[in-house]
């Protein structure tokens, strides 16, 4: 935060409104991160911003707060939203959505989501009613526009989160389509990990004489990670990972396919351990639900593909397994720094097979992780002192917004006040789920 002999930031001196900062301790959120103690001032001034910042630095309200400051007061109209923030994944959309709507409506500021694999006629409906911020991936906010539903002639200010990512996932010509119809006098924010994969020529293309705000070197690991890497026979493999699955606290496993990602599930589940899946095949509320699962403790243990990995923001995940060997250095960090996150401690733990020892170490070292393989069998006491690691969570039991694909009377999808379906029920069948009503093949995930 600050240095030696300086004062702590507050809020307060940001340039944030009062009734921000109000809703900001309601939240216990009192203190400014690094990146926001210095990205908001020049935000809130209307300058645009380079930012770049490890995962868990605080971020979203860094770009958030002087959005919401800087449009407060103006008028909302139908279609035509005032903020803009570009993401890659339903994932994050829905976790920018949900920091910033209850601090948006301190301010009588409506922030809404569009991606695919949700309904878009309920989209079409919020964006009818007006919205002051849209938090969006690229592929449905095209097709919104596409069908006239959605207008970014009036955007003052647009947010590119993750930009990185987007690149990777191909995005960018998306997104310079759709900043090309913001207005280029508007300010624009860019944050991202890294300014390589042609993110650097967007941001000259795209920023006039920005801000640059930069709190970590791009691709640095983190100081807080406790890293191990398991040297495991393939038949233990299995057994391995149930042990430490088995342990008290959250633990989250990722893996390379969508087949890999509900077989270990089905194999942890198997075991005892309540496990479940996230990946791209399935349904938006199947990948709500699990997430929610898991953030409320009523699912320890989740498994995840890298699709899933920038967007799974859940307090106190202190353990992150690689079950399966991240593709490059850049996806390790990605994928690791979903535990230690603002300033807490974590630990990531590498299960490698004997023929992957070589190519995971070299992979490592470009991550600037030094750390030398150890072999481990089940019941060894590395992975027994791994096991019994960390704290019991508190189950919470929240009752959320269950989506009704079943019209109410008045012949539109509703949502409905009743809790999640109990851990151990079958899902519902698949004529029963939620289906886009968009004509056109859904966005990439």
């Amino acid at each position: 935060m600050a240095a030696a002999g300086e004062p702590v930031p507050s809020f307060q001196s940001l340039g944030l409104p009062d009734r921000l900062i109000s809703a900001l301790a309601r939240r216990d959120v009192s203190v400014p991160f690094a990146i926001q103690a210095r990205a908001i001032p020049d935000a809130v001034a209307g300058r645009d911003i380079l930012g770049r910042g490890q995962t868990g630095s605080g971020k979203t309200l860094a770009f958030g707060l002087p959005m919401l400051t800087r449009l407060v007061g103006g008028t909302r109209a139908a279609r035509l939203p005032r903020g803009l923030v570009l993401v890659p994944t339903r994932e994050l959309a829905q976790q920018v959505n949900d920091a910033l709507a209850p601090l948006g409506q301190a301010l009588d500021l409506k922030v809404m989501t569009i991606y695919g694999g949700a309904s878009m006629g309920r989209q079409i409906d919020q964006l009818r009613r007006g919205a002051d911020i849209v938090v969006a991936t690229p592929g449905r906010l095209q097709d919104l526009i596409d069908q006239r539903e959605c207008d970014l002639s009036q955007v003052v200010i647009t947010v590119l989160d993750e930009a990185d990512h987007m690149a990777d996932l191909g995005f960018m010509p998306a997104v310079t389509a759709l900043l090309d119809l913001t207005p280029s006098t508007g300010q624009r924010m860019l944050f991202s990990a890294t300014l390589d994969r042609g993110v650097d020529k967007l941001a000259q293309a795209y920023l006039k004489d920005p801000a640059m705000h930069a709190v970590a070197p791009a691709a640095s690991p983190v100081d807080t990670m406790d890293h191990l890497v398991w040297a495991v026979q393939r038949d233990a493999k299995v057994a391995v990972a149930t042990e430490i699955a088995a342990r008290p606290a959250r633990t989250l496993f990722f893996v390379r396919t969508k087949h890999g990602a509900d077989r270990l599930a089905l194999q942890l589940s198997t075991s005892g351990v309540n496990a479940m899946a996230i990946h791209g095949n399935l349904t938006q509320n199947a990948r709500k639900r699990a997430l929610e699962g898991f953030s409320s403790g009523h699912s320890r243990v989740l498994v995840a593909t890298d699709v899933a990995a920038r967007g799974i923001h859940v307090d106190d995940v202190d353990l992150v397994v690689h079950y399966d060997p991240p593709a490059d250095h850049k996806d390790y960090l990605h994928r690791s720094g979903r535990t230690a996150r603002a300033g807490a401690r974590g630990t990531v733990v590498s299960l490698v097979l004997s023929d992957e020892v070589r190519d995971n170490q070299r992979m490592r070292e470009r991550a600037g992780i030094e750390v030398s393989a150890q072999t481990v069998v089940p019941g060894h006491p590395a992975v027994r002192a791994i096991a019994e690691s960390g704290e019991a969570i508190v189950v919470t039991a929240p009752v959320r917004m269950a989506y009704s694909d079943r019209p109410g009377r008045s012949g539109r999808r509703t949502y409905s006040d009743r809790p999640a379906r109990p851990q151990g029920q079958p899902p519902r069948p698949q004529s029963e789920r939620p289906r886009s009503t968009s004509p056109r093949t859904p966005s990439p995930r």
